[in-house]
């Protein structure tokens, strides 16, 4: 199979599909690579790494896209990316496509097979190729959250971690996913005062049992929501619902309550946001205020640690490009697929139908499972 990657356009997105190691994985299994010049710069990667692991370097993203059967990516295609995409090849990226009804009519009008790293599955319905950003997104979320308090950007001036003789800053994380448990470990860290709300008993306990009171943690309601946002200097929203909106649990009216300099970071964003506020920014303008609260909201966090974010991505992406390049001689990616219900699980869009039920849901369109097109 011929797979491709190219360089990332998204506004100050650095990460790369496949750096040079998974590259020569592919190469070594008999398949093709091709890169696009100058993909992997943003990870310290140069066109020559890339060469030496086998690859064939191209000169431009028209060439990789109109001449390989797969696309390996990081972020979801910009628009002049979706108008390259066409029916028989396959994109395998992150898509997010609940909150961007754009983005997704315009892969179902390529016709293109595309599967999202977000709702591929692991045991115990976990979602292990969303687990690395997830990560990094929630540790720096902290490192975003305490720079935001600054005086100088608008914040509160509050140190999170505060001095002999005066208190800490207080952190609330909404949700104690990944996100959420990596925001944790770096605000206790810190040595500021950490809440963590969730609605699922199993996972209180389990933050309780390993944080030893260093982090609180309260089962989540409305009016738990708006007490501990409103008592709260930084905010953290860490909430998923894999594939669809993310559920807006902070509303405007709560923001009136918040001491002014006070720090929303919303790490939901890329699926529609958990704050009635937020909207999507970018590492060139991070942050916005309203009413007088901080708003990060930037949709690609972990791409501003590009390298570390890449290695950490391919670790678990990598597998499964592997599995449906090595099926290409054995009845395509249908039959990786068909051998793997978790890659199944990945399925967003095939030839114009959108095969994920929250995403046909929150979008108004027919559901054609995938079970139907695969046979």
């Amino acid at each position: 199979m011929r797979v491709g990657t190219v360089r990332e356009i998204k506004n100050h997105e650095y990460r790369v599909g496949l750096t040079p190691e998974s590259a020569r994985e592919l190469v070594l299994h008999g398949h093709e690579v091709w890169v696009e010049t100058g993909a992997g710069l943003g990870i310290g990667a140069s066109d020559g790494d890339y060469a030496a692991s086998g690859a064939f370097i191209q000169p431009d993203a028209k060439t990789v896209f109109d001449g390989c059967e797969m696309i390996v990516k990081v972020k979801e295609p910009q628009p002049a990316e979706r108008a390259m995409l066409r029916q028989g090849q396959v994109l395998y990226t992150y898509l997010h496509l609940a909150p961007d009804p754009e983005q997704t009519a315009d892969l179902v009008k390529s016709g293109v097979t595309a599967i999202a790293y977000e709702t591929v599955t692991g045991p115990g319905n976990s979602l292990p190729l969303l687990k690395p950003m997830s990560q990094v997104a929630g540790r720096m979320s902290i490192q975003a959250g305490a720079t935001a308090l600054q005086k100088a950007t608008g914040g509160r001036g509050v140190l999170l971690g505060g001095v002999p003789g005066v208190l800490p800053g207080k952190v609330l994380i909404i949700g104690g996913g990944v996100v959420g448990f990596n925001a944790a470990q770096m605000a206790v860290g810190m040595g500021a005062d950490v809440t963590i709300l969730d609605r699922d008993p199993e996972v209180l306990e389990r933050l309780d049992n390993h944080f030893e009171g260093r982090a609180k943690t309260r089962f989540s309601n409305h009016a738990v929501v708006q007490q501990m946002v409103c008592e709260s200097e930084l905010v953290i929203g860490a909430v998923l619902v894999p594939g669809a909106s993310a559920p807006q649990l902070v509303t405007r009216e709560m923001l009136s309550c918040m001491k002014p300099g006070s720090v929303l970071v919303d790490v939901a964003i890329d699926q529609g946001g958990c704050f009635e506020t937020s909207r999507p920014t970018t590492h060139a303008d991070p942050i916005y205020v309203v009413d007088g609260i901080v708003h990060y909201c930037v949709a690609n966090m972990p791409g501003a640690v590009a390298r570390t974010s890449t290695y950490a991505l391919n670790n678990v992406t990598l597998p499964h490009a592997l599995r449906i390049a090595d099926a290409a001689d054995n009845g395509g990616w249908k039959e990786a697929l068909k051998a793997n219900p978790h890659l199944a699980a990945g399925l967003n869009v095939h030839e114009g139908k959108v095969t994920y039920e929250a995403v046909a849901r929150d979008l108004g369109y027919d559901y054609t499972p995938v079970s139907e097109v695969l046979g």
